[in-house]
């Protein structure tokens, strides 16, 4: 066993940019006393490799040969944790001075805590959701058509309205800043290797709490994310910017059909299907245009084609 407390697991995607500065943050947060570096390199195109080898050779790098989505590269790197927990890292978020050691100490001295998130910001400073309540097929459909401020009792899956200064409990937390305590991973594992990309951490959430583990959200350090790299760098290479509305919506059915059954999944059609009708006429009665509306249509397309694909939500597409 390292004497290192935390592994750092990081999947890189076409981000060779952001690797200097990613690991030059968590060097300042003193990861060299606290962790080791965990690397999965999902087939990128650009010179991740090279850069990888430059900026952290002390990590133990998986290369694939092919991109297996996020959750699935993660799921590699179990096998190689050696510390009391594992922080996993998006590319894309820069630990502060003092993240490492504030949320250790927070685990060490909380062993009920499975899962640990905290207050994330943008490039600009503004606040980011950074402590979410599980979707659902209401709260899905009432974020989406704008019409959640007319059920002033639904919990909506991002709620900025708190105070956000206070520890506290609560559903999911983001995977771009996820310390995760071993034993939970002992215990329920990780990742659900069936989403290729969007709804692992949920799910993953859903599982630790229903083991009896709690799920925190710590204010008291900050962690710069500046979002979408890794899904930008999809686009620009794969030109898949359908590819990833494709993919939300496909690991959204996989979710709604593992946790709410076949007729929570049933629900959720039905209000997309809905959803998109008061889309669209929303965007008929703004005059917004027909590639608007039919923006509203290739979505119900889109889901019912996945929905089909996926065998009603039972296995995925790749």
């Amino acid at each position: 066993m390292t004497d290192k407390p935390v592994d750092v697991m990081v999947v890189n995607f076409n981000t060779a940019a952001l690797l200097q500065p990613m690991f030059d943050a968590l060097r300042r947060a003193g990861s060299e006393v606290l962790a080791s570096y965990l690397v999965v390199d999902n087939a990128s195109a650009d010179d991740s490799l090279a850069r990888l080898a430059q900026v952290c050779p002390e990590a133990l790098l998986l290369s694939n040969t092919r991109n297996v989505g996020f959750g699935r590269a993660n799921n590699q790197l179990l096998d190689h944790l050696r510390g009391r927990y594992a922080l996993l890292l998006n590319t894309d978020a820069f630990v502060g001075p003092d993240s490492l050691a504030k949320t250790l100490d927070y685990m060490d001295t909380h062993p009920d805590c499975g899962v640990l998130g905290v207050r994330l910001v943008g490039r600009d400073g503004d606040l980011q959701p950074s402590c979410r309540y599980f979707p659902t097929p209401l709260n899905v459909f009432a974020s989406r058509t704008g019409l959640g401020r007319f059920m002033p009792g639904l919990k909506m899956v991002d709620d900025m309205d708190w105070d956000h200064a206070s520890v506290r409990e609560c559903d999911w937390l983001p995977g771009c800043f996820y310390l995760v305590r071993r034993e939970v991973l002992e215990q329920v594992g990780l990742f659900d290797p069936r989403y290729f990309l969007y709804y692992e951490e949920v799910d993953h959430c859903k599982r630790v709490k229903a083991a009896g583990w709690k799920v925190v959200f710590y204010p008291h350090t900050t962690v710069v994310h500046i979002g979408g790299e890794s899904s930008k760098s999809v686009a620009e290479l794969e030109a898949a910017s359908r590819q990833i509305s494709a993919y939300q919506i496909e690991s959204e059915l996989l979710y709604f059909r593992k946790h709410h059954g076949v007729s929570g999944l049933a629900l959720h059609m039905l209000l997309v299907s809905l959803g998109d009708a008061v889309l669209a006429l929303k965007a008929l009665l703004k005059r917004r245009g027909w590639p608007a509306v039919q923006a509203c249509w290739r979505h119900t397309r889109a889901t019912w084609g996945l929905l089909f694909a996926t065998r009603f939500a039972s296995q995925p597409t790749r």
